[in-house]
């Protein structure tokens, strides 16, 4: 794609400001992925949907995120830059996103934590994240290291498990005026706290979410209550993004979560997935991404959630041995 066209892309999809906008972008977006991503193309012919016949966004189909773990979900034939694969479990398949447009993930991380939390610049970034570092192929890893770059302070930087040089540059940094963001894995995290106390100040302490094997699953709540006695701060801020999107949604306490402009989460019904459920039901959670121009910007997750009044979600949890009920719909 000649560049001046690529800019213009990436301009309609950050640049939108209405809902009008957003839907105009994705039904462009839907079209250009109906017609150009092989693995999409035969979902939607599967549930006879056809671009001409979809004007909400409700009408749009919801690629079941399954199929990033069996297929090559592009709708280029550009060389991807970089693969990002999930984490997980032993013996399990695991998702792989090809990225052929970094440029598009970095700004879609960039301006929404600028438009979140402000210039990355004024943050010393200290990333949490050993599960992360012990693999490749992290989308998370990539994020972190060039939010600790973009911060242009000399102690921003990786954690593996120094416990005790990180709890003596918090201190440092407590006797500054520095704004400090701590990105990091909930195991990561309560070990930090169980092994020091503290009371912060001008910090945001960002989980990620998951024991990832290391210790026992406990609720948010009251992750977030031990979190935030720990490190002594009112709130605990977390992030909502996976290895199949190239967006995050940001929550600043109580895991209700906002997107980006480009971002938006709609619910459906755990019985039938092609019909949505209102505000205050919860549901399956589908996600239109559409910094995903070059793979898929439909896509319908594991997790479970609601959407508030306000347009606000949150996540509930996961269905039950991550099997997505009606939605299984075809084996390519």
């Amino acid at each position: 794609m000649p560049e001046l066209v690529r800019n213009m892309e990436h301009n309609a999809i950050f640049d939108i400001q209405t809902e009008g906008d957003f839907l105009i972008q994705a039904l462009r977006i839907f079209k250009f992925q109906y017609d150009n991503n092989v693995v999409y193309h035969d979902f939607c012919t599967y549930l006879n949907v056809q671009p001409d016949a979809v004007h909400t966004l409700e009408q749009i189909p919801f690629l079941p995120i399954e199929f990033f773990k069996s297929k090559d979900v592009l709708s280029t034939t550009d060389t991807p830059e970089i693969t990002f694969t999930s984490s997980g479990t032993t013996g399990s398949e695991t998702s792989k996103h090809y990225v052929t447009d970094l440029s598009l993930y970095e700004q879609s991380y960039l301006k929404a934590f600028k438009h979140f939390y402000g210039d990355i610049e004024d943050y010393c970034v200290v990333a949490l994240l050993p599960s992360y570092l012990e693999r490749t192929g992290s989308s998370l890893i990539y994020m972190a290291n060039n939010l600790i770059k973009k911060s242009n302070q000399p102690e921003s930087g990786f954690f593996l498990n120094e416990y005790e040089q990180l709890h003596q540059l918090l201190l440092r940094l407590q006797k500054t005026d520095t704004k400090i963001l701590i990105i990091g894995v909930s195991f990561a995290l309560l070990e930090f706290t169980e092994q020091y106390q503290m009371s912060l100040q001008n910090t945001i302490i960002m989980e990620t979410g998951g024991m990832k094997g290391r210790r026992k699953e406990i609720v948010r709540q009251e992750l977030h209550e031990l979190l935030s006695n720990g490190f002594g701060v009112p709130k605990i801020h977390s992030e909502y993004g996976m290895t199949e999107l190239l967006s995050q949604a940001y929550s600043k306490g109580n895991g209700v979560f906002d997107c980006p402009n480009w971002m938006k989460i709609l619910v459906r019904d755990t019985e039938d997935p092609l019909t949505y459920l209102n505000t205050g039901k919860s549901g399956g959670i589908n996600v239109i991404d559409l910094a995903n121009i070059n793979s898929c910007s439909f896509i319908a997750t594991q997790d479970l959630g609601k959407i508030n009044q306000d347009g606000t979600f949150e996540i509930i949890g996961r269905f039950d041995n991550s099997d997505i009920r009606g939605c299984n719909l075809m084996v390519l």
